[in-house]
């Protein structure tokens, strides 16, 4: 589950800008007005209708968020990513997924573009500083949904590793287009890759001031900060590609695509593959959607400590799919992760048992791990012919084979 309700301004993500606009006062349908025609000439659309825009105040924004958590689709989605990244050891048990994401957003959202209502809602009291960041972020969100279906793609479900690469576009262009109208021209692109440690660094020294986001599991923090930085730094790559064009009818469909310029840029561009997982020979499927390269990077990274590791580890990742499953004697887990080749799906098979060993315990047949009621079995397969690494994950009663390796498929994403 990708934190899906809003297209919203972060204020972690706006922490790492350094430029500061003047003050256009507390008028907010002047503030509007005025940046209308700076955003069009920076995206290069015009608006076809004008935004409408409304203030809003932090208790109406939660109110906002527990109506969009009530929503039956996203309470599935909470409940199946919470019991997946619990299996996994990304959360603890004991967290409960919808109060730590409403807590955080409420925390987060200075301003925010609603794709049901069209309307850019503004948070009540934030300082002229702020809306000079947020009301251009926004409006740029509110182009965007008047060229392409941004409801549509937010409420896509099954495929959170494609969601979170279009939120990236999303996310990445707006800030883009947010700096290059706060800093007057895109000067500033040409410095992006110097920028990066100094704005990670500048996230991490403003976590004091953010206590919900400072105590979010990495997951949740490294999927929040995802769209904004890894985003930007996208739409840099496609500016250079294809200047003064938007990639609206050819977003990527994958992390990688977002994370590897080759992926995405290259002469051949690395379609996922999408991975179908067979009807389980025991239990019940309650949930079942895919973690991408992004998310598998920072599972190894979580578990192993290494970074390196984990980037090494996630590159050769072709495509993903895995399933909670409602068992006897409780919940199970299958992951398919399929691999570019034996070598790449041998070195990820090597990092997954050392996850397996930090969490369990070292196993020494490298294959199996049992600690309290649980057994974790990490097996090397093939998909249609292609390397690939079998995680399951079941309660010690259950002992017999949950999916059959010879029904597994996989075919490119179109």
């Amino acid at each position: 589950m990708i934190v899906r309700v809003v297209i919203a301004v972060v204020v972690l993500a706006l922490a790492v800008v350094t430029w500061r606009a003047a003050s256009h006062g507390h008028d907010l349908t002047a503030r509007v007005a005025a940046t209308v025609p700076k955003v069009e000439r920076a995206v290069g659309l015009s608006f076809k209708r004008p935004p409408k825009v409304e203030v809003r105040s932090k208790d109406q924004v939660r109110a906002f968020l527990e109506r969009q958590f009530d929503d039956p689709r996203q309470a599935r989605e909470l409940a199946g990513t919470a019991a997946a990244f619990k299996l996994l050891g990304l959360i603890p048990d004991s967290l409960d997924l919808r109060k730590e994401s409403e807590n955080l957003l409420t925390e987060q959202i200075a301003g925010f573009y609603d794709p049901k209502t069209k309307v850019l809602y503004v948070i009540e009291g934030e300082t002229d500083d702020m809306l000079d960041q947020v009301v251009p972020h926004e409006l740029v969100h509110a182009l965007q949904d008047q060229y392409v279906n941004l409801d549509s793609i937010e409420n896509a479900e099954g495929d959170d590793d494609r969601l979170l690469a279009a939120q990236a576009v999303f996310e990445g262009q707006a800030v883009y287009e947010q700096l290059v109208i706060m800093t007057g021209n895109a000067a500033f692109a040409a410095r992006l890759p110097e920028m990066w440690d100094r704005l990670r660094e500048t996230i991490r020294d403003n976590r004091s001031s953010m206590p919900e986001f400072a105590k979010a599991p990495p997951i949740i923090q490294e999927v929040t900060i995802f769209p904004y930085l890894s985003g930007l730094e996208f739409i840099k790559r496609y500016e250079d590609h294809f200047p003064k064009k938007v990639p609206y009818a050819d977003l990527p469909t994958s992390t990688q695509q977002v994370l590897s310029e080759g992926a995405y840029f290259g002469q051949t561009r690395a379609a996922p593959l999408r991975v179908t997982l067979p009807k389980p020979s025991s239990g019940v499927v309650r949930y079942e959607n895919t973690l991408g390269e992004f998310q598998t990077r920072v599972y190894l990274n979580e578990q192993l400590n290494d970074q390196n590791a984990a980037i090494r580890g996630a590159a050769g990742w072709a495509g993903d799919r895995y399933q909670v499953l409602d068992v006897p004697g409780g919940t199970a887990m299958i992951w398919v992760s399929v691999w570019d080749n034996t070598i790449d799906a041998a070195q990820f098979a090597d990092l997954l048992s050392q996850t397996a060993d930090h969490r369990f315990g070292a196993s020494t047949a490298h294959k199996t791990w049992t600690r309290g009621t649980r057994t974790v079995t990490i097996t090397p397969v093939e998909v249609q012919g292609r390397p690939a690494v079998l995680y399951v994950d079941t309660p010690r009663p259950t002992s017999r084979a949950l999916v059959d390796t010879t029904a597994l498929a996989a075919a490119p994403e179109r």
